[in-house]
């Protein structure tokens, strides 16, 4: 539930007109403060595109059977991910983002536009609202997937997406060294929670 929180942002900081929007489960390895300047061309969501595959285009999250969905967006509109996200919030609140996602919420009550997570509500929430980035901003597929050293050693924000959290047993062992050095294993919180 807790994710829903992002799409109550400009709520939260009402004073603020631009963030950058980091998950938990991510390593930042460059300055992201060029991020701030990056102009989203009117747009409130500046994100990196997935649909690199198919699997990250619209079709994928929604149910286009339903003709609410089919009616409004494109099936093979490219996906993106949360995780690294810029946020224009004086957009967002001129366009009232939060709005069109209660919009979308309400519509699907009855979980026949798509089923569970926050993606879907967010691609719909920010569809035609996004700014894509470039790929080096924010690399996915830690959690699931071989990721090109290449891009590895370019991106700025590493995302531990998927499953195979690296703090968890099943986590990639190959990535679990990106994460480990950032974490200070001996803090008494993590000592407390067993995290290793």
């Amino acid at each position: 539930m807790l994710n829903h929180l992002r799409f109550y942002i400009p709520e939260v900081f009402p004073s603020l007109e631009k963030v950058v929007f980091l998950d938990d489960d991510v390593v930042v390895q460059k300055d992201l403060s060029p991020l701030f300047s990056i102009d989203l061309n009117g747009n409130v969501n500046g994100a990196v595109e997935t649909c690199m595959e198919t699997f990250h285009r619209y079709h994928k999250y929604l149910n286009y059977s339903h003709p609410l969905i089919r009616a409004h967006f494109d099936p093979d509109a490219c996906g993106w991910a949360f995780g690294m996200n810029v946020f224009d919030l004086v957009e967002w609140r001129r366009k009232n983002v939060t709005g069109i996602y209660h919009y979308w919420q309400e519509k699907n009550i009855d979980r026949t536009l798509w089923k569970l997570g926050t993606l879907p509500p967010g691609l719909l929430t920010f569809y035609g609202l996004t700014e894509p980035l470039d790929p080096s901003w924010h690399v996915l597929g830690f959690g699931y997937t071989n990721v090109d050293p290449h891009l590895i050693e370019k991106g700025a924000v590493l995302h531990f997406n998927g499953n195979s959290k690296p703090w968890l047993k099943i986590g990639m062992d190959k990535y679990k060294p990106l994460w480990d050095k950032n974490i200070d294993y001996s803090h008494p919180m993590l000592q407390q929670c067993n995290v290793h």
